[in-house]
């Protein structure tokens, strides 16, 4: 990693995501009147429905669609199965795993497995791989993230929560508007269609989405509660090493060596819990404290340990 590629990574990417991560921790001391639950609810709701699909469709329709493309989701993919089996084994097959609650034991696997590939990602890899670099983080979110948080992620909150639902996993992934934003994207480019100012102003409308959901996730941690916990150290180790050091394995025996799809493929691997768990959590009953504490660890660890597996990446790479 040179000199100019780390200046850039500390003043145009790093930087600004600790600002909008510290701007949400910080607001509710500012509006102490507001219910930061209904705050929470609503930005989420917005881009959910509104900023994230323009933003997928955009990605979709502007991305250059190649084989060497999938190795990103299929790094990710591998990376996410081996944390959540990682966790489960820690935590049903070992004393790690005694006197702990069915719901926090599903919320140890979920932030153990589950990362930040889209809003930690997108700035990230774009600072890293200029403007290539946008198409990994939608990609890997949609051909291996949100599938997987939504049948196994489901399931695993399903099975150890305390609520009360029933639900088909195919009917609330097909029901999420940036899937068919994202498939209309790519439908677009594969149309050859000339589309270009309506990609242009999908973007522009889009654009809020990552600012809007890091300043969720600096509403989400539970800044007054980030005490060292045995089951937290365990969940992040998983998630901020063991996940990069194994899809970096694979990204190394992949036929061609490691190439900037792998490279890509390793630093999604490496991204920081996911603010999708903490709502996971929510719905399904599960221990959203403990799942806010290893998301608040693991994104301020994030902030080192990203640079450190880039450094790694760019290392054997060169």
């Amino acid at each position: 990693m040179t000199a100019d590629l780390a200046q850039q990574l500390l003043l145009k990417t790093l930087l600004p995501l600790f600002l909008l991560i510290a701007a949400g921790g910080l607001w509710p001391r500012w509006h102490s009147g507001i219910s930061i639950v209904g705050l929470r609810s609503e930005i989420n709701r917005l881009v959910l429905n509104f900023f994230a699909p323009m933003l997928f469709f955009s990605a979709g329709a502007a991305a250059t669609i190649d084989l060497n493309l999938l190795q990103v989701p299929l790094l990710l993919g591998a990376a996410t199965l081996f944390g959540l089996a990682l966790a489960a084994l820690a935590l049903f097959a070992t004393p790690l795993g005694q006197g702990l609650s069915n719901p926090a034991r599903g919320a140890i696997m979920l932030a153990s497995g589950f990362g930040n590939v889209l809003f930690f990602g997108y700035p990230f890899l774009t600072t890293v791989f200029g403007e290539r670099g946008a198409r990994y983080p939608f990609f890997a979110d949609m051909l291996a993230t949100t599938p997987l948080i939504w049948s196994l992620g489901v399931w695993i909150a399903f099975r150890c929560g305390k609520h009360t639902e029933h639900t088909s996993f195919l009917r609330m992934w097909l029901r999420l508007p940036p899937v068919w934003g994202f498939a209309a994207g790519i439908a677009v480019k594969l149309s050859g269609a000339g589309l270009e100012p309506l990609v242009e102003a999908a973007h522009w409308a889009g654009s809020p989405t990552i600012p809007l959901m890091l300043f969720v996730l600096g509403l989400t941690i539970p800044w007054h509660d980030l005490r060292p916990q045995r089951a937290v150290a365990v969940a992040m180790f998983i998630k901020l090493a063991l996940m990069p050091l194994l899809a970096l394995g694979i990204a190394l025996a992949w036929p061609g060596g490691l190439a900037e799809p792998g490279e890509a493929g390793v630093l999604e691997a490496a991204m920081p819990t996911m603010v999708m768990v903490i709502a996971l959590a929510d719905r399904f009953g599960l221990d959203t404290r403990l799942a806010g504490l290893i998301m608040g660890w693991s994104t301020l660890a994030g902030l080192v340990t990203l640079p450190f597996w880039l450094y790694a990446v760019k290392g054997l790479a060169s």
